[in-house]
C-alpha cells in the first residue's frame, strides 16, 4: 500500500458500502477520491452508527485496499449520484478509537482529537495504519 487514508462515515453508510465493494467520502463528492489511488489503504471511522444520529460509536468499522480503476459515478435515486472507488474489504473487527487515542500520531496528546475527522478523509502514515488494522484483527 503506498498511502493510508481515514475516511468518515456513519456505520451504516460503511457496512452499505463494505456489501457492495466500494467507498464514497464527503457525501459522495469526487474531489476527495481523486486523492486515493489503487493500492493505497483505507480505514473508516464511524462516529455515530446512524447518519445524523446520536448514536455515538467512535469507532473503526471497516479496513481494506482500493481496487484499480478511477472513481465513477452511481444512481442511487432521487437525484443523489455520489462518487464512489471500489475497495476490497478485508475481514475485521470493530476496534473502539478510545483505547488507541494515545497511540495514533494523528490524534495523540490533542484533546480535540475529533477535529481532524471532521473534513471526512485524513491521510495517516503507515504506523497509524497498522495500530488501527491490528485493534482490528485485520485479515488484510
Amino acid at each position: 500500500m503506498s498511502a493510508h487514508w481515514i475516511a468518515v462515515a456513519a456505520a451504516e453508510h460503511v457496512a452499505r458500502g463494505r456489501a457492495g465493494g466500494f467507498m464514497q467520502v464527503c457525501h459522495g463528492k469526487a474531489a476527495p477520491l481523486r486523492r486515493i489511488q489503487p493500492g493505497d489503504g483505507v480505514v473508516y471511522y464511524s462516529p455515530t452508527q446512524s447518519f445524523g444520529g446520536k448514536d455515538r460509536l467512535q469507532a473503526f468499522t471497516a479496513i481494506g485496499s482500493v481496487r484499480a480503476g478511477a472513481p465513477y459515478q452511481a444512481d442511487m435515486g432521487n437525484g443523489f449520484c455520489p462518487m464512489r472507488r471500489d475497495v476490497a474489504w478485508a475481514q475485521a473487527e470493530d476496534a473502539a478509537i478510545r483505547p488507541l487515542l494515545d497511540r495514533l500520531a494523528c490524534t495523540a496528546g490533542k484533546s480535540h482529537w475529533g477535529a481532524a475527522f471532521r473534513f471526512g478523509l485524513l491521510a495517516v502514515s503507515a504506523e497509524d495504519f497498522a495500530v488501527i488494522a491490528r485493534a482490528m484483527r485485520a485479515d488484510l
